[in-house]
């Protein structure tokens, strides 16, 4: 098991990365063009306030101080989905496309840290809901995938 100084650092990563999917997910939600996909992001940026809420608490726990907001790295992601979103005719496809990517990122950051050894039950708990609620979402966004092929 990492020390609880590592813990709370990887804890930190995942916080930042959820800060950036909430936003990629809530920028999505007011640039798609159907309705569906609308809900779809928008009640995925709502899950991922929840995982925001509930990552801070696990960081507070382990004596670290939560960070503020995402990365850099997300900005500038968001600011690439946003422009190709502009010039692209069929911007929900891109916007599909980008989430499918990010979320595959996140399940892969995940499954890194559920496989530590000795988690404290609650913080498993938590984690393992997250990563099947990215693995699910990861799934409808392949159904979706299906109304443009």
């Amino acid at each position: 098991m990492r020390t609880k100084e590592e813990m709370g650092n990887k804890l930190n990563e995942l916080l930042e990365k959820s800060y950036d999917a909430r936003e990629g997910f809530n920028a999505a939600s007011k640039n798609a063009k159907n309705r569906k996909l609308q809900e779809f992001f928008k009640q995925k940026s709502q899950e991922r306030e929840i995982f925001i809420k509930e990552l801070r608490e696990e960081i507070t726990g382990y004596g670290q101080i939560p960070k503020e907001d995402g990365s850099a790295k997300g900005d500038i992601h968001r600011t690439w989905m946003k422009l190709k979103s502009s010039v692209e005719s069929d911007n929900d496809e891109a916007m599909l496309e980008e989430s499918l990517r990010g979320e595959k990122a996140a399940l892969e950051d995940y499954k890194e840290i559920t496989k530590e050894k000795d988690l404290p039950p609650s913080l498993s708990s938590k984690l393992n809901r997250q990563q099947q609620n990215i693995q699910s979402s990861i799934n409808n966004v392949k159904v979706y995938e299906q109304m443009f092929d």
